[in-house]
């Protein structure tokens, strides 16, 4: 039994090592969009691309794929409510399709990052593509209280049951956190009972995650150094949610950029996708995913 026991053991190890040598990340291209402000994130949804940055408000842009760059829309989404900023540092867009759609707003209120100003806003999407302003859309307002540094909600998966996770940006005690969907869009702050659902910690510098569903992967876009460097750290989502830390499968930090990675998605397959900064300049780029 125990020699059993042990080659069994052997292949786990074996699996996960040959998962972590065959995936590869590489930046094949870069293009500056305009009009974004500081780019902070991309949700890539059925087909449909939405950037999102901090201009002078809060704002959104659709895209489209033309054959292999973006092509604007002409579409520009405000996160405003009576011509007020709302969301004015937008970091993630948790949607599926089927649930509650959220955004988040992480602020940071003082030079040594122990002080932020974290909402998660409950937002009906549709009307807020079809309004342009967060005037009707806007459902609730969640003070995101049980985080640490930050919050930057996306959709994931766990036993086949959807939740909201999120993860911190800073440099100590940071977690990714799983949040009830449905309590999470009638809560006002994310302590309340039963909203968090499980966590795990992780490596610092957390800027946005990538959740890829035929994977079970959590992707976590991070920076190398505080605003610095690009980092993909994939993650088995179940195994970190069981051990309560996470598990790597893979990182990547060989992509040469010292700019501020801000977010990714993967653009209709796991292959191919757009990585965002937050520089003026070379802020979209396409990059190529070898499984």
């Amino acid at each position: 039994m125990k020699k059993v026991i042990l080659a069994l053991s052997s292949i786990v190890i074996i699996f996960f090592a040959f998962k972590a040598a065959t995936i590869d990340t590489n930046l094949v291209r870069s293009i500056t969009i305009d009009s974004l402000g500081a780019c902070q994130g991309i949700s890539y949804q059925h087909g449909r691309i939405f950037l999102y940055g901090d201009r002078e408000v809060g704002m959104i842009r659709e895209f489209k794929m033309v054959g292999d760059s973006l092509t604007y829309l002409h579409k520009e989404y405000q996160l405003t409510q009576n011509g007020k900023d709302v969301i004015s540092h937008p970091t993630g867009i948790a949607y599926n399709g089927a649930g509650p759609t959220f955004m988040g707003n992480s602020v940071k209120m003082n030079a040594e990052g122990t002080l932020w100003k974290t909402n998660i806003y409950c937002i009906d999407w549709k009307a807020l593509l079809e309004k342009g302003t967060l005037d009707g859309p806007l459902l609730n307002t969640i003070d995101d209280d049980a985080c640490i540094q930050g919050t930057r909600p996306e959709y994931v998966q766990y036993h086949h049951k959807w939740y909201v996770a999120t993860a911190d940006y800073g440099n100590h005690g940071n977690e990714v956190r799983l949040y009830d969907p449905e309590k999470l869009s009638k809560c006002k702050k994310t302590s309340e009972p039963g909203v968090l659902f499980k966590k795990f910690t992780c490596t610092p510098w957390v800027q946005n995650l990538n959740w890829i569903a035929d994977k079970g992967i959590l992707v976590l876009l991070q920076n190398k150094l505080e605003g610095r460097q690009w980092r993909f750290t994939y993650l088995d989502l179940e195994r970190s949610v069981d051990s309560g830390k996470q598990v790597v499968i893979s990182q990547v930090d060989h992509i040469g950029r010292a700019d501020e990675l801000e977010g990714f998605a993967y653009t209709g397959d796991d292959r191919q996708g757009i990585a965002v900064t937050s520089s003026r300049a070379n802020n979209v780029n396409f990059i190529k995913t070898s499984w």
